[in-house]
């Protein structure tokens, strides 16, 4: 085990409607504008404050939400990526943090700043009582 620690910090979808999930996800739970590539009014992908990556394909083929990749949060990048190797993970055309495991699912590792942020996130237990 690398001993470094990590957690997720988006789930990727790809969506034909990208104006439908934005307005769902805000005015159901809450999840405002984090980022967008874009702009608002024709976003290519929009990022909310929680977690979630909305990315446009308007000829996307299947149903609507469908995994893109899983965004994670790392304290050490380095030492996540040296570990990785060992489970036969293959590096995808995005960039050396970007790895396919063997059965195709796809995950984006990013370096936490600061890399304390990580620990602080893991120490929150949403369950725990008030």
């Amino acid at each position: 085990m690398s001993g470094s620690k990590a957690y997720l910090e988006h789930v990727a979808i790809w969506v034909k409607d990208i104006h439908w999930h934005i307005r769902f996800f805000e005015q159901v739970l809450g999840m405002t504008l984090r980022e967008v590539d874009g702009t608002r009014e024709a976003p290519r992908q929009y990022w909310t404050l929680g977690g979630m990556q909305f990315i446009h394909e308007p000829r996307h083929e299947g149903s609507e939400g469908r995994l893109a990749h899983l965004g994670v949060m790392c304290e050490d990048l380095e030492a996540a990526l040296a570990a990785a190797q060992a489970f036969d993970v293959a590096v995808m055309p995005q960039g050396r943090n970007w790895i396919r495991l063997p059965d195709g699912l796809a995950i984006e590792l990013i370096q936490a700043r600061p890399a304390t942020c990580v620990a602080q996130a893991l120490a929150i237990n949403p369950r725990a009582e008030a």
